[in-house]
């Protein structure tokens, strides 16, 4: 993971410049995300970033964290959320398997972009099934890369030999991620249309109650 978090922290301040990529289909992302969310909430983004979906949902939760294993990306995350004045938010420097909150502290988990870059998708859905509250959404976004034959597996290997990847990319479909959500007990999945690319995998799933 040095080398994952290596890859994120040297490219975080071009990052944190980029415009979102597709802002009509983020925005209604969020507007999807907020539909989720009550005043009371304590909410977790694992896989942050520079914070920018943090500070989108704090001001309609009661308290957030956002968690990324990338020195970098938090430092920025930090100076965002001073300069936004965002009192109840906290960042945290760890990877989904470092997290060290109590079971169950959690009414709503994000995870944009962030479960194709896990060695073990599974096994992050698990810590996050642990983490939420019974009755508590879990919310993800994901580029889902494609199948066995997908050109991606070819590329990457020389993206990562040349610094313009990270250690790791992992490959799967939409239905394959689905079926993971469905596997470690989350129920009532819903998929709100948002005219993104076939690709994007973007679900709201409940931890039964």
């Amino acid at each position: 993971m040095i080398a994952h978090a290596r890859f994120w922290d040297g490219i975080a301040e071009s990052y944190a410049k980029k415009p979102v990529a597709n802002l009509p289909v983020y925005q209604r992302k969020l507007a999807a995300t907020y539909e989720h969310l009550r005043p009371s909430d304590v909410v977790l983004d694992i896989g942050c970033g520079t914070g920018s979906l943090v500070l989108d949902l704090a001001p309609r939760v009661s308290e957030i964290h956002g968690a990324d294993l990338s020195e970098g990306m938090v430092a920025i995350a930090n100076r965002k959320a001073r300069a936004q004045g965002a009192d109840n938010v906290t960042f945290h420097t760890c990877t989904v398997d470092q997290l060290e909150f109590a079971a169950e502290s959690f009414d709503v988990i994000c995870a944009y972009n962030i479960l194709h870059l896990v060695d073990d998708r599974h096994r992050a859905l698990r810590t996050i099934m642990g983490l939420l509250r019974p009755g508590g959404k879990f919310i993800s976004s994901t580029p889902c890369l494609g199948g066995p034959w997908s050109p991606i597996r070819l590329l990457f290997p020389v993206m990562r030999l040349f610094g313009k990847a990270p250690s790791v990319l992992r490959v799967f479909k939409p239905a394959q991620l689905e079926e993971a959500v469905r596997e470690v007990g989350f129920r009532d999945l819903i998929k709100p249309e948002l005219h993104a690319p076939p690709r994007t995998f973007f679900a709201i799933a409940t931890k039964p109650a």
